[in-house]
């Protein structure tokens, strides 16, 4: 059975949402706007579809360099974001207009201060990192769910600016693709009519006309913008926005979504290192036990994959804090979950992955998060994927040395007894991960030796060229020399994109 691609993706965008502190359903209106702006510009058929799909994804990638953003601001990774949205970075004076309160807000004098700092000397130099990390992860993962050329190269392309002095390609004018070009413009109208309505969305592609928007899409925004914008006003976007894909639709089959789950989980996954590898752990755990109980493996794997999606909306200052923590922001990750279910319950071709994800953090004696629901409530496969987690924490922790394969099922069945864990759930598992065969002989991906491989782990933690060589003992020049070697060998040039790739083979 085949199903539209639209359907699922138009819900999981809403990981872009919460990575950029966006109201829900950011970039389904950003996509419907540049959808109508194309059709009325008269593309064809497959560029109107390819800004469908580059609109929807352009902003997934906005986590997978949170890892810089929080090193740099204190923290507020998702602050930044915010604050960048609605920053015109071409006007100086915008700069200190917008950008620095949104980042400061609600922070004390002398943090302010680092932060100031912090955006005067080190913003400049982080745009087209960032740019190109969240291109690439964009781009790559639209290849990875099977779009086509045209999205993963407008995807590559749409932080670039129509003047030539944004993105981090240098591209400008016709050397774009015109549909970047209009997802970009589609991007521009939605946030500043969120903002401050229709006139300020006409206001402002106006004004950065001949700047960062094609003067042409822009024209054609001043002239159908206003009955677009009405339009989205009136519309129920989640129901109404799959329309605005012209066929023949993409279609993808129950392995295909497995891919679309596991791709955007692992995007998450990207916030922090002790993340890495989390969704494929959990979805291939998860299959194998669901099937041990005798449940429809599908829903609980794609729920597994898809669980922790929700840690977009919580700050790499929490996920990434090097010591315990406080009661609120303890409070703020127990949301989580809750993040996860609005956006999949989105979505009715993920309606059973919704329910299972939302109780990952439940337990049997009512003990869990968020809900605190009783086991009588919690569905065969919820209690499964919350047994899944429990051994995932154990054995890839937050602080502290991980527990061996063998203590996490031991602690499992501790737990099971303690009336905390499912007990079929746990035995299912400790079946799962016991039965495993190890894959002791593999082959690597895209050439890559042992050697790259120990080299990219290292990349993707986020050590220097310095720090590889003195981890593994070469030269730094060696060690850079292997760095680009393995963008090379990979295609893509961002530590972020690098993560991504190490994951989706299984090599973290």
């Amino acid at each position: 059975m085949q199903i539209r691609l639209a359907e699922p993706l138009i819900a999981l965008s809403g990981v872009g949402d919460l990575g950029r502190e966006r109201r829900a359903g950011a970039a389904a209106r950003s996509c419907f706007i540049a959808s109508r702006l194309a059709r009325a510009m008269g593309l064809a058929d497959a560029g109107i579809q390819d800004v469908f799909y580059a609109a929807l994804l352009q902003h997934v990638g906005c986590v997978g360099y949170a890892q810089e953003t929080a090193a740099i601001f204190a923290g507020r990774d998702i602050e930044m974001n915010h604050a960048g949205s609605f920053t015109d970075f071409a006007d100086p004076a915008d700069f200190f207009r917008t950008f620095i309160p949104e980042l400061t807000a609600d922070t004390d004098l002398p943090t302010k201060v680092r932060l100031l700092a912090a955006a005067l000397i080190k913003a400049p130099k982080l745009g087209p990192v960032i740019h190109r990390a969240s291109c690439e992860i964009a781009s790559s993962t639209a290849q990875r769910i099977g779009l086509g050329p045209g999205v993963v190269e407008a995807l590559r392309t749409v932080e670039e600016w129509y003047d030539g002095h944004g993105g981090f390609q240098g591209l400008s004018g016709e050397d774009i693709p015109l549909t970047a070009r209009v997802v970009l413009t589609g991007m521009t109208a939605m946030t500043f009519h969120e903002l401050s309505g229709s006139a300020a969305a006409l206001q402002v592609v106006a004004q950065r006309a001949g700047k960062q928007l094609d003067p042409a899409v822009a024209a054609a925004f001043a002239a159908h913008g206003r009955d677009i914008l009405d339009a989205l006003d009136a519309a129920d976007i989640e129901v109404e926005l799959p329309a605005e894909e012209p066929p023949p639709f993409v279609l993808v089959d129950e392995d295909q979504m497995d891919e679309v789950a596991l791709a955007v989980g692992q995007i998450v996954d990207l916030k922090t290192p002790t993340s890495y590898g989390n969704s494929r752990a959990g979805f291939e755990i998860a299959g194998r036990a669901a099937k041990v109980m005798g449940l429809d493996s599908g829903p609980v794997r794609r729920a597994a994959a898809l669980r922790d999606i929700g840690k977009a909306a919580v700050s790499n200052g929490i996920l990434g804090k090097p010591s315990a923590w406080t009661r609120a922001e303890q409070e703020e990750y127990d949301l989580h979950p809750l993040h996860t279910h609005r956006i999949l319950a989105r979505s009715q071709t993920l309606a059973a992955e919704a329910e299972l994800a939302a109780v990952h953090h439940e337990r049997e004696d009512g003990s869990g998060t968020f809900k605190g629901l009783r086991g009588e409530n919690i569905p065969a496969g919820g209690k499964l994927l919350a047994a899944v987690d429990a051994y995932l924490e154990m054995t890839h922790p937050r602080l502290g040395e991980p527990m061996t394969p063998q203590q996490g099922c031991e602690q499992l069945s501790r737990l099971a007894r303690q009336g905390a864990l499912n007990a079929a759930a746990v035995r299912a598992i400790v079946v799962a991960v016991t039965g495993a065969k190890a894959h002791l002989c593999r082959d690597l991906p895209a050439g890559l030796t042992e050697r790259q491989v120990e080299v990219l782990r290292r990349l993707a933690n986020g050590d220097s060229n310095k720090q590889i060589a003195r981890t593994l003992v070469v030269s730094p020049r060696t060690a850079e020399h292997h760095v680009q070697d393995i963008y090379r060998k990979i295609g893509v040039s961002s530590r972020a994109a690098a993560a991504l790739f190490a994951m989706q083979h299984g090599l973290l």
